[in-house]
């Protein structure tokens, strides 16, 4: 019931982004100030606030670098533009056995990878088990993050910790036909397929260009192939030109593209760390648009006469503790550092209009959202009380955040770590600061359980609860200090396995209460970002997952 309220409510938002660009674009501007276009259909320049880490898909987990993989690349299904309903991508149909085990997919025909190999079945099967059989660093969760989440294990895991994988198998049963086959029914199988994590690649470039030729550690991978970082490979309706690391990545619309070929014909995604660097690049011309305004700029650009929109709120941030460093591993300890903060002004100081007080680690447009879950007011007296009754002496809170980075969910950390820092130290505690550029330190150390008390967040991947509270405590996750909760494991196996919505909703909804009673760590806000467009562009709908595709804008 919620989930389908949800995707009305995207959808009807949606309408109203694309409706807000076609009108300011048929104001009209010459094209003085913007980026030159290289064809009749032009160039379209994005500023990014970081660089991607590699362009493969299965390897990566932020979202600069899904930005570029999802015009590059396609899966089986993807979500509805502007919405989070699964509809077809690269299979047309596809259907489900009686008992959930067994997946049909039926491909769609004339479908060609950039190298000009064609798209089958078999190509599909060996994506699947070349995830399924990953090695070595390859397993790192720093590394195959959404494997590990989504499928829970490999074919021959090497961590004693993983469990049994969800998926076991692929056949092409024809050039069409994929069979995937499950150890397990999953309600949200199908949903994180349209994930960038699970996109298909050329299984030749795969191969020619090394993808798998990792070495190193989780906390420090070395990618040594060449396919993520000069030859990616996919369907989708850009491909790959060039990427000069840490300044642009460059893609071309593909000709022969099996559904209506990109408007531009070529497509420049940009870095630019600063958020007021990106604003005035905007208003120099330098670019045509970017992600993750910053709130104090947003009356200023359309005062200017900038298009703004605003991305649906799907995503949480939170502060997120290793509960098996001290003091994190006291309960009050925890529940003391959520009372201790003022989130609400938090929350009006540095975030745009739309952002919402977070009582737990999923949107309230999900289904399983409870509207019962223990909360966490900002209460200073009671932080001390309970610092008090906890027993512990040592007050001192290595507190992390992240540097060189703007996230939807988290436009600025640092400020948002000093206001959260006083709060707590005017209740006693000592402040350890401590930070590390994003890309990769930051990322790294907080999925290897570096980072014992830290500032993170999480845009939704696709919408079934399973994203947000599956990903984040299904399984033993070295981020939360290898959270090991035996009743929360269960409570989320069986509401992921229920088919009945009905009860699954009652499952997650219980499975909110338990977690937030244990505090794993405490969300705090659901945003809206902000993104900014000069007048002229046109097309682009603002996606609640952030799967926007560049191949229906315009640039006028």
């Amino acid at each position: 019931m919620r989930g389908m309220s949800l995707n009305r409510r995207l959808a009807a938002g949606a309408v109203a982004g694309t409706l807000a660009l076609g009108l300011t674009a048929c104001g009209g501007d010459d094209d003085e100030g913007s980026a030159e276009g290289g064809g009749d259909g032009g160039t379209l320049v994005f500023a990014g606030s970081a660089d991607p880490v590699i362009m493969d898909g299965a390897l990566v987990s932020d979202g600069e670098s899904t930005r570029v993989i999802n015009q590059v690349f396609e899966g089986l299904v993807r979500s509805e533009e502007g919405g989070t309903e699964i509809e077809p991508a690269l299979a047309e149909s596809w259907e489900a056995s009686a008992d959930g085990l067994t997946w049909t997919f039926t491909l769609r025909e004339g479908v060609t990878f950039h190298d000009g190999e064609a798209l089958d079945a078999e190509a599909v099967c060996f994506n699947f088990e070349r995830w399924y059989n990953f090695t070595g660093v390859l397993q790192s969760p720093a590394v195959s993050y959404y494997w590990g989440t989504v499928m829970g294990g490999f074919a021959v895991n090497e961590d004693p910790a993983m469990g049994e994988s969800l998926y076991t198998g692929c056949e092409a049963s024809d050039e069409r036909t994929a069979v995937i086959t499950l150890s397990r029914p999953s309600s949200a199988f199908l949903s994180a397929l349209a994930m960038p994590a699970f996109t298909i690649a050329s299984p030749a470039a795969l191969q020619e260009f090394e993808a798998d030729a990792v070495s190193g550690t989780g906390e420090a991978p070395s990618f040594e192939g060449t396919f993520g970082y000069e030859h990616p490979v996919g369907t989708g309706p850009f491909q790959f030109e060039s990427w000069e690391r840490g300044s642009e990545v460059r893609l071309t619309a593909y000709e022969d593209y099996w559904e209506e070929p990109a408007q531009v014909d070529e497509l420049i995604f940009t870095v630019i760390p600063d958020g007021p660097a990106r604003r005035q690049a905007l208003e120099n011309g330098e670019i045509d648009g970017y992600d993750l305004v910053d709130p104090a700029d947003v009356e200023l650009l359309e005062t200017g006469g900038f298009q703004i929109l605003r991305r649906p709120a799907f995503n949480v941030a939170y502060i997120g503790f290793q509960q098996n460093v001290p003091p994190f591993d006291n309960l009050q300890i925890r529940q003391a550092i959520a009372h201790a903060i003022d989130f609400d002004n938090i929350i009006q100081t540095n975030y745009p209009e739309g952002a919402v007080r977070a009582t737990q680690f999923m949107p309230p447009e999900l289904f399983g959202w409870a509207d019962d879950v223990t909360t966490y007011d900002y209460d200073p007296d009671l932080a001390r009380d309970l610092i008090a009754q906890s027993g512990v002496t040592d007050l001192t809170l290595p507190f992390w955040y992240p540097t060189d980075v703007t996230r939807p969910y988290m436009p600025n950390p640092q400020a948002n770590w000093e206001l959260m820092a006083a709060d707590l130290e005017a209740v006693g505690f000592t402040i350890e600061p401590n930070t590390a550029p994003w890309n990769p330190d930051y990322l790294d150390a907080t999925q290897t359980g570096g980072t014992p008390m830290f500032l993170l967040g999480w845009n939704g991947d696709f919408g079934d609860p399973d994203n947000f509270i599956g990903t984040f405590f299904q399984q033993v996750n070295p981020q939360f200090g290898s959270f090991d909760n035996p009743e929360i494991f269960d409570q989320l196996n069986q509401a992921e396995a229920e088919t009945d919505e009905e009860r699954r909703t009652e499952l997650y909804q219980e499975a909110n209460r338990m977690i937030m009673d244990f505090v794993p760590g405490i969300p705090y806000v659901h945003s809206e970002p902000a993104i900014a467009f000069r007048e002229g562009i046109a097309g682009y709908v603002p996606d609640p997952l952030q799967n926007e595709s560049f191949a229906t804008v315009t640039v006028d």
